[in-house]
C-alpha cells in the first residue's frame, strides 16, 4: 500500500507574490539537490496558464538501496496550472523512470487565506509507492523519509527566494518580528529558570553547611 503524506505551509506573502516567486525558486542555498530545470511547454488554455517543466535532482540512496537505484540523479516532471480568476496555483510532480522501484506523485495547491490577508497557504499531498517484491515496505519508508526532508528544503528555499524578491513585505516583516520576540522571550525565560535553579542550589548548599556547623558545635 502506498505511503500517503499531507502537510500545509503558510507563507507570509500574498498569492501574487508567491506565484511570481514560484518561477524563480532555483537556485537557492537549500536547493543543492536540484541540478537543473527546463521549461518543456507553456500555454494559455481557457484563461489558465498551463506549464510543464523538467527537473533533474540528485538521487542519493543508502547502501542497501544501491542494488535497486543505480542512477545518481532522477528526472522529475512538474506540471502546473495558474488560475488567475480563482487565484490558485496547482502543481503536479512525478518521477520519470524507476517507477516500479519507487514512484513519488505530489500535488500542491497554493491559495490565498481569506481570513489572513497577505498570506498564502500551500496544501501538499504526496503518494510514495514501490513494486519491488520483498523490499516494498522498506523502500516506501525510505522514500517517505527523504520526501519529508526534501519538503523542508523546499519550504526553506522558497522562503529564502521570497524574502529576497520582496524584502519590504510588511506581513513577512511583522511575522519575523513576532517570531524574534517569541524567541527572545523564550530565551529570557530559560535564563530566569537557570538563575532560579542556581539560586536554589546555592541556598541548599548554604543550609547544608549551617547544619554541619551546628552539629560540630
Amino acid at each position: 500500500m502506498a505511503k500517503y503524506y499531507e502537510s500545509a505551509t503558510i507563507y507570509n506573502y500574498s498569492w501574487d507574490q508567491v506565484t511570481q516567486g514560484f518561477w524563480n525558486r532555483y537556485p537557492n542555498p537549500f536547493s543543492a539537490h536540484v541540478l537543473s530545470e527546463d521549461t518543456v511547454s507553456r500555454e494559455i488554455r481557457n484563461g489558465k496558464l498551463h506549464s510543464k517543466r523538467l527537473l533533474t535532482k540528485t538521487n542519493h540512496v543508502p547502501k542497501w538501496g544501491e542494488r535497486f537505484f543505480k542512477a545518481k540523479s532522477v528526472n522529475i516532471v512538474e506540471e502546473s496550472v495558474v488560475d488567475p480568476y480563482e487565484r490558485t496555483l496547482v502543481t503536479y510532480t512525478r518521477n520519470i523512470g524507476f517507477n516500479k522501484i519507487m514512484s513519488v506523485v505530489e500535488k500542491v495547491v497554493y491559495k490565498s487565506l481569506p481570513d489572513q490577508p497577505g498570506k498564502t497557504i500551500a496544501i501538499r499531498s504526496a503518494w510514495i509507492d514501490s513494486s519491488v517484491y520483498g523490499f516494498g515496505t522498506a523502500i516506501r519508508a525510505f522514500g517517505l523519509d527523504r520526501f519529508k526532508k526534501n519538503c523542508a528544503k523546499t519550504v526553506n528555499g522558497f522562503n529564502y527566494v521570497l524574502q529576497h524578491m520582496f524584502p519590504n513585505n510588511p506581513v513577512a516583516l511583522a511575522a519575523a518580528a513576532a517570531a524574534n520576540k517569541d524567541f527572545q522571550g523564550s530565551k529570557a525565560q530559560k535564563l530566569r529558570e537557570a538563575a532560579k535553579h542556581a539560586s536554589d542550589h546555592m541556598k541548599a548548599q548554604a543550609e547544608h553547611l549551617v547544619q554541619n556547623l551546628s552539629v560540630k558545635g
